[in-house]
């Protein structure tokens, strides 16, 4: 069943649609994690146009991390605090990533700037993630005990000043490193449509040493709060949200991430990780070679945003 998407201007399958949400969101509750990092490739790889790909996915993000958000907040697992600074952060981050991609798009170079962003953001992010998990699986191998440091054991960031005590983490830091992560997350995440908890998760557990029963639903709320603004101004500066193309999405989405959760008590930690890691490179490689390798079409016609 072909179905019209204004905003992206082409035809696409209504079932083939459904299935990347659903693909997205099995992937998404296997992991724990947003899945705009895989989504916004898809849809690129799958013929959408660049800026319609990432503007629409931000809706899908924010109906994906709602009902967590929610679940999170009823069983007491959000801290109200530092979320409460995360979304302000991330919302001017927001602003900037939108303005950068209204710019960029303006210029002709959004499509060269997220395939170079995508690549070295989930290239770097998954060699670490690779590591990380190989390290650990070689440890328990070997019968070695890893400890993890306690939330008492602060590093050089918590000794930074303006110090904010969060109760609900049971943390006295400084705000500065909690409001750069939020500029960033909301800059990156506006300008690449990715909630960005894949990064917010690892740099509140190792760099803040936030709690882990409050971290992922102390995201989960960023996430919602900022992919709510980040779509509204999408919808009104670039005004390339297409309702339609994001609504399939949250469809398939919704009904695969419950699959996902139900697998992924299967595995160990590792595990997961190593193979999320695995994803993350198998994505940041198939931009490395639409970068490199001659496409089928040479010549290409755009209405620049300068022209007369």
């Amino acid at each position: 069943m072909q179905i019209y998407l204004p905003i992206a201007e082409l035809s696409v399958n209504l079932f083939f649609l459904v299935g990347i949400g659903g693909a997205v969101g099995f992937l998404s509750g296997l992991f724990g994690v947003g899945g705009g990092f895989l989504l916004t490739p898809l849809l690129i790889f799958s013929g959408v146009p660049t800026s319609v790909a990432v503007a629409s996915v931000t809706g899908q993000v924010v109906a994906a991390s709602s009902s967590g958000a929610l679940s999170h907040y009823r069983r007491g697992g959000i801290d109200l605090h530092l979320a409460m600074y995360l979304i302000l952060s991330s919302i001017l981050g927001a602003f900037g990533g939108v303005a950068a991609f209204s710019l960029l798009s303006s210029a002709g170079q959004l499509d060269l700037f997220i395939s170079l962003g995508f690549l070295i953001l989930l290239g770097f992010v998954g060699v670490l993630m690779l590591q990380e998990s190989v390290r650990s699986l070689i440890k328990q191998r070997k019968g070695i005990v890893v400890r993890e440091r306690l939330p008492n054991q602060h590093s050089w960031i918590h000794g930074l000043p303006w110090r904010v005590r969060f109760k609900k983490s049971r943390l006295y830091i400084s705000v500065l490193p909690v409001l750069v992560i939020g500029v960033f997350i909301g800059f990156v995440g506006a300008l690449l449509g990715i909630g960005g908890g894949f990064i917010m998760v690892p740099a509140l557990v190792y760099l803040l040493r936030v709690p882990g029963n409050v971290v992922i639903g102390t995201s989960l709320a960023q996430v919602v709060a900022m992919m709510a603004v980040t779509t509204v101004l999408h919808a009104v500066q670039s005004q390339s949200v297409d309702i339609l193309l994001a609504f399939c999405l949250m469809v398939g989405g919704t009904a695969g991430a419950q699959f996902g959760a139900a697998a992924g008590k299967h595995l160990r930690g590792e595990q997961l990780r190593g193979l999320l890691a695995l994803l993350v490179l198998a994505v940041a490689i198939r931009f490395g070679l639409s970068l490199t390798l001659t496409p089928s079409d040479v010549f290409s016609m755009a209405v620049i945003g300068g022209a007369r």
